[in-house]
Order: C-alpha cells, then structure tokens, then sequence
C-alpha cells in the first residue's frame, strides 16, 4: 500500500498560472484559458484541464457549470484532483490527493500528425461509480495515440460516492437538490459539452465522438442517451463490461442516505452544507461502503431502462457493446484485500451463494424455475454455476438485450465477448482483463500480467479504431457483422477471433425475463436469513462475520 501511495505522489503536481513566457507549440487555446501541455515521443499531453466550475460551496451536490471564459495561460502537466473517495488496493487512482474539486480532464495529442477533424475518444472510467481516477496509468491516453496518430485521446473526471450519485430529496431543503442521485453523470455531459466548445482547438471534429467507458464507466454510458439533453454531444459509444443492470432503485439508494443522516445526526440540508470538506471525507470513509449506482427514479433517469432503448432512444448513436467470460471472478481478487485469515477463492466461494440466494427470494416461482434450469445445464461446482448466472444476469444478457432493442430502433450495433484469460487461471478472462488490451497499456495492468496476446491486442485496437473513425470495427483480417434480434451475431476475441450466432442461446434464453430485477450485485444489501448464512454459521459463527464485513467491502469493483 505504500508503495503504491509512493507512486501516486510522483505523479502529482499543482498547475499554476503562467505570466511570462511559454512555449506556443505546446499550448492551446480554449474558452477557459490557454493551457501548455507537455511533450513526450512526439505525443502532447494536456493534463488537468478544468471543464466546469469546481462544484465546492453553493455549487455543493448541483449541476456542474461549464468553466467561465478566460484569456489567462495556465500549465497542463498535472491531473486534477482525484474525487473524494477511500483509499482502495485495486484502484490506483484512489491514492491520488482527492478534494470536492475535482471536474478536470486530459488531453493526447500526436503531434506528428497535424491533420484537422481527427476523431476523438472519450474514456470514462470504472470503479463503482465511488472509486477510480484518471491518474490510474492503466487509463493513460498515451500509447494509444502514439500508435494511432489520427485519433485524439481524452478521459474525464466525474463526483463519485455520496458526492455524486445520492437521493437527498428526504432531507428537509432536499427539494432543491433534485438531480443529486445522477450528479456524477451530469458531470459528463458537462465534460462533453466543453469538448464540443473546445476539442477544434486540439484538431479534432466535434462531430466525431466515441465513448469509450469500462465498468461503471460503461454503465454510464449505456445511461447517457437516456438522459435529455445529450442529442449531439457523441456519435458512437464503446462499452467495456457494463450495462443498464449496474443501476439501483430507489429503495436500495434509500441506505446510502440513512446512514449519511445518521452519521450527521440531522436530516437538515443546512447542516450538510455546513460542513467542511475535512468533515465530510471523515463521513464518506464511514459511509462508502454503501456507495449507490444512478437510480433509476423515473425522473432523471427512466425507471424501465430498457423499454427506453425499445422505444428509440439513442438509435442514432453507434454502439459497440460487450462482456468478458468470467467477469464475477474478479471478485476473488477483491476479497484478497480486506483478510491474511481466509483465501480470497474461499470468502467468494462461501459467500457468493448468499447474493445468490437474496436474489432467488424476490423472484416468483416461475423465474426461479429459469434460475434452476439455467444451473442444469451447467457443469463443475456450484459456486462456478453460481458465478456463470451472474456473468450472464449483470453483464452478458443485460448488454445483449440493449443491444438488440438498440438495433430493432434502427442503430447501428455491435457485440462482442472476450474469452482470453489473464495471468489467474482461476480467474481467467475477468472483469478488466480486455482494458489493457483495449487501451494498448498492457504493461499496466495487475491481471493481465506477462499472459497478454500481443496479436489479440493489436487486433482489437485496430477494431477499436476502425469503429471510432467510421463506425464500424471490421478490420483486413476480420468482419465484423452487425447485431440484430433475429441473428444476434457476436464476435468472439480470444485465442480464436470469429463470428457466432446467438452465442450461448441457451442461457440467454432463461435470464432475459430475469432482467426485471436489475441484478447487480449488491452485497450492501444482501439477506442473512437464507440457508447459506445458516450452512456458515453451523461451521464456524467468527467466518460468517469475517465474510460479511467483508462483502459490504467488495461492491466497489464495477
């Protein structure tokens, strides 16, 4: 842990305000000011650029607002300031120096390529939607622009944890605080809208915009086209293991807010505001376990997420959507963190049954049938049965099913599934393993380790690329054929690239009329009255303790 801090510090650094001289071919102009960049292997960097008011005071949990028009020079060589969140092993970015201003983005540009309208990738980052930072080097805009020159490269910062995605309509002066469960996604839109004013004075079109989001950062943008006001803001959209499930509803958000008031001890908006940025970091490192997803409040966001897409809603936006085999498993390695008494294989494997079984009490006899059928046609172990249901039920079919109402409206859509393990053959090919594949930083990555497939990786980028240029990912070696309802066609990447047609029918067949409960793997939540807690407790009561503490912790992987 302190050598990772250690790391993190090296990369800070305050920008300041230039007065005297500057180098002009490092720098561009933009509303809110000129920033110098720095150069490295012919590509620039623009670090830290602020694209919204920073949201302290009477900005405090409202809109973002665009950042005012100035004239003045400022340095780029530094990332902004990390959102307030805990610190975090599996989220480098978490180590950084956090505070509530936090609204700043990054710029890469090759300079070696001076063309005009270059396409441009918008990456927003995971981490549960309470975690993550675009210092983490697993993010770096770098590699990839070095490699493709005509593409401009920028990731975004948005609030996360109880600064951005909390429901303070209960408290008394709540009422003017109405969009504070979906701030962190109106963050942004704020950000898009300052690449639509700005990203000409970098060279790149406005009107050639692709998302690129993994995680919750894919969740995000999955949510994004449903949210009025973003019609033209991005042309097509990449999504990295992420879907319309990893959202809540109003009564699981309901528990973030209890327990903000209950460590306030007031319910007054007057007396939250009060507080000072100290007091309120010492309240989220209390509080961030229950860390909410958007919500899906039927206000800003619609309460049925899919019959939005059926109805039409982003059918102009191309979409590249997909999920990796075994997503869930990364979950062992989360769990490794928060014990040295108990493996982390063995924490899942006793405590993945008990969210299975919370999510089997809220359904009707029906669906459970399709659960139990699904788990038949299933082979090895129960808990991998187990972790196969929710790699489909929280990614695979949630994704499929915007995918095929996405294509049924009219878009222009495709899908595809990552099998190629990472360095854990228990995990194999987990949540974050394509990432570093994707974003060409495969010495980054803490999964992928020595295990990556150069010719994969360069295959997938130049899909990627392909896409982001003119929306569609066929490349020399491979075609890419659209999704649709009727031949539901997925390219599969691993050791083998193809074309299958409705992979794994089977299953998805039995969790889409699952998808109405919205599983996302909420441990926060989960009951204790089920027979798993029971078969634990009658082993050993300090395990069943040591397990729940410790899946309260682990939700923070999306």
């Amino acid at each position: 842990m302190k050598k990772i801090e250690k790391e993190c510090k090296k990369l800070f650094g305050e920008n300041k305000e230039i007065t005297g001289e500057y180098n002009e071919d490092l720098s561009v102009t933009c509303n809110n000011g000129i920033f110098v960049g720095t150069k490295k292997e012919d590509v620039i960097s623009f670090k830290g650029i602020p694209f919204a008011k920073p949201p302290i005071g009477e900005l405090r949990w409202k809109d973002p607002v665009l950042a005012e028009d100035s004239t003045k020079v400022y340095e780029a060589y530094y990332f902004g300031k990390a959102p307030i969140q805990t610190e975090w092993e599996n989220e480098l970015g978490s180590y950084y120096p956090k505070s509530e201003d936090c609204l700043y983005l990054n710029v890469w540009v090759n300079s070696k390529d001076t063309s005009q309208n270059k396409p441009v990738m918008v990456f927003i980052h995971g981490g549960s939607y309470g975690w993550g930072h675009t210092s983490n080097p697993l993010y770096e805009g770098h590699n990839l622009v070095k490699k493709y020159s005509d593409i401009i490269f920028v990731s975004i910062e948005y609030r996360l944890g109880m600064f951005g995605f909390i429901n303070l309509s209960s408290f008394e002066g709540g009422e003017n605080y109405k969009t504070s469960n979906i701030l962190g996604l109106l963050d942004q839109i704020c950000a898009l809208k300052w690449i639509q004013k700005n990203i000409k004075s970098f060279g790149g079109d406005p009107e050639k915009v692709t998302l690129i989001g993994h995680s919750a950062g894919a969740g995000s943008i999955s949510l994004l086209p449903l949210i009025d006001g973003t019609e033209g803001l991005f042309k097509r959209m990449i999504c990295e293991s992420g879907s319309p499930s990893l959202t809540f509803s109003p009564q699981e958000s309901k528990k973030l807010v209890e327990k903000l008031k209950e460590k306030l001890s007031s319910s007054k908006m007057k007396d939250l505001l009060s507080l000072s940025e100290e007091k309120l970091i010492k309240i989220d490192e209390a509080i961030s376990n229950y860390d909410n997803f958007p919500e899906r409040d039927g206000i800003n966001l619609p309460t049925d997420l899919y019959d939005a897409y059926k109805s039409g809603k982003g059918s102009n936006i191309d979409m590249l959507l997909g999920s990796n085999q075994d997503e869930v498993r990364y979950w062992i390695k989360s769990m490794e963190y928060y014990t040295s008494l108990i493996s982390g294989e063995t924490i899942y494997k006793l405590g993945f049954p008990i969210l299975f079984e919370t999510d089997l009490k809220r359904m009707t006899l029906e669906d459970k049938q399709n659960v139990y059928d699904f788990k038949k046609i299933q082979s090895g172990e129960k808990i991998w049965k187990i972790t196969e249901f929710y790699n489909e039920a929280v990614f695979r079919i949630p994704m499929n099913k915007q995918a095929e109402y996405h294509s049924d409206a009219g878009g222009n859509t495709y899908v595809y599934y990552f099998n190629y393990p990472g360095k854990s053959k228990t995990m194999g090919a987990c949540h974050w393993v394509e990432l570093p594949y994707s974003l060409n930083n495969l010495n980054e990555s803490q999964v992928v380790g020595d295990e990556a497939n150069i010719e994969l990786a360069n295959e997938i980028q130049d899909m990627w690329i392909n896409f982001v240029r003119n929306g569609n990912p066929s490349t020399t070696k491979n075609t890419w054929e659209k999704y649709n309802s009727d031949t539901r066609k997925t390219m599969i990447l691993g050791e083998e690239i193809k074309m299958e047609e409705d992979y794994k029918s089977e299953q998805r067949e039995l969790i889409e009329p699952l998808l109405k409960y919205y599983m996302n793997g909420n441990f926060v939540q989960m009951s204790y009255d089920v027979f798993q807690v029971y078969k634990i407790a009658g082993l050993a009561i300090p395990a069943l303790v040591i397990i729940g503490l410790i899946l309260r912790r682990i939700i923070k992987i999306i």
